[in-house]
């Protein structure tokens, strides 16, 4: 989008440039000619619209390459996200295989081993109470 939007707004610029640069002679009507060429005749009305018209094109173009430059930024910050994920993802895969050939027991199991020992101290003893205050 970016590539059309600025290919309109070359194409504007150049046609209204030759446009000018052929057409200097003045009358209450004006023979537009390009390259030899008379593409029509037009008075100063239509002229006036015929500027605006391009003038609009431009724009279009102008917002074209904004709208193309903001949704390429908006797909290489994505992509950008997605490779960090993957790296971090491989890098955990890596750290868990390394683990487990090393033999080193898993943090997940330990932390089960513990809380279950926990919670049969913690049923051996009964629930906890704050002993009582002398005041």
């Amino acid at each position: 989008m970016f590539l059309l939007g600025l290919l309109v707004l070359c194409a504007t610029g150049a046609f209204t440039g030759l446009l000018i640069a052929y057409n200097t002679g003045g009358g209450p009507d004006y023979t537009v000619t390009m390259f030899g060429n008379t593409l029509g005749t037009l008075n100063s009305l239509e002229i006036f619209v015929a500027g605006i018209v391009l003038a609009l094109i431009f724009c279009l173009s102008l917002a074209m390459m904004l709208g193309g430059g903001v949704i390429r930024r908006r797909r290489r910050i994505a992509r950008r996200a997605e490779r960090r994920e993957a790296a971090q993802a491989r890098a955990e895969r890596d750290e868990m295989a390394a683990r487990l050939d090393s033999g080193q027991p898993d943090m997940e199991r330990i932390e089960r081993e513990h809380v279950s020992a926990e919670s049969a101290r913690t049923d051996e003893r009964g629930p906890f109470t704050p002993p009582a205050s002398s005041w």
